[in-house]
């Protein structure tokens, strides 16, 4: 079960790329109203509403503002968001995938594009990339919960379908089907995990060049930083030394 976490290094950049708090507790309570409007406000019967309060948590994201969020929810508060995929080709034809939560399809689509085409890359249609992607959920640990074999032993347990340990901490993979199960059980042994959530997971990874690279999270930089993008996935690695001298 046990394998090299291929795009770590990519996800790890999300901290750096929200450094304004404002912007990203607004990604974060536009996230938690959404799945409150969804589903019940309930977070043990709702996991994506749950998956989204563990997030802001481990952003230290106040109290108040995600009570906030979900009564937003109760009351038909604020905009309505459409949930929207988008998926192209960066830079060396690397393949990305774009979550987003908008009130303005016409304005996420135009930004989003532009985003694309400026770093030499293009928008596809929908599907175009995402075949490339496993969606699957993802429970993360601190190290200090367990040692690896205990964590293996009770993924194993969980029915989870991947384990992948490192100093970074303990990354369990589980199917869209049995993720919540895995994650209850899990939570159970060790408490609330630093993150729960669905993701879309590349088959495989792609080694760029530097300068590829460097186009590359520029690219996802600019993603990020939009207010209506959520979540930016992509299938490529670059070195360690690329993402120190771009403050990653």
């Amino acid at each position: 079960m046990a394998g090299h976490s291929q795009f770590k290094n990519i996800m790890h950049r999300k901290g750096r790329q929200d450094a304004q708090k404002s912007k990203l507790f607004g990604k974060l309570a536009r996230e938690i109203t959404v799945a409150a409007k969804l589903g019940t406000p309930d977070p043990a019967m709702n996991p994506r509403l749950r998956a989204a309060i563990i997030a802001a948590r481990q952003e230290n994201m106040p109290k108040d503002n995600i009570e906030r969020a979900v009564k937003k929810a109760l009351g038909n508060e604020g905009e309505n968001y459409d949930e929207i995929r988008y998926e192209g080709y960066g830079p060396g034809g690397v393949a990305v995938i774009v979550e987003a939560l908008t009130d303005n399809r016409n304005r996420a689509a135009s930004d989003i594009r532009s985003f694309f085409t400026k770093s030499g890359g293009n928008l596809g249609e929908t599907g175009s990339v995402s075949f490339m992607f496993d969606r699957t959920g993802i429970i993360e640990y601190d190290r200090s919960v367990a040692d690896d074999d205990a964590v293996l032993d009770a993924a194993i347990e969980a029915g989870a379908d991947d384990v992948v340990s490192g100093e970074g901490g303990h990354e369990i993979y589980a199917s869209t089907e049995s993720y919540r199960d895995v994650a209850k059980a899990l939570e159970a042994k060790f408490g609330e995990p630093r993150k729960a959530a669905l993701i879309w997971k590349p088959q495989n990874t792609v080694a760029v060049d530097d300068e590829t690279g460097e186009k590359l999270l520029k690219l996802m930089d600019h993603l990020n930083d939009h207010d209506d993008v959520q979540q930016v996935y992509a299938n490529f690695e670059v070195s360690d030394a690329l993402i120190a001298k771009m403050g990653g």
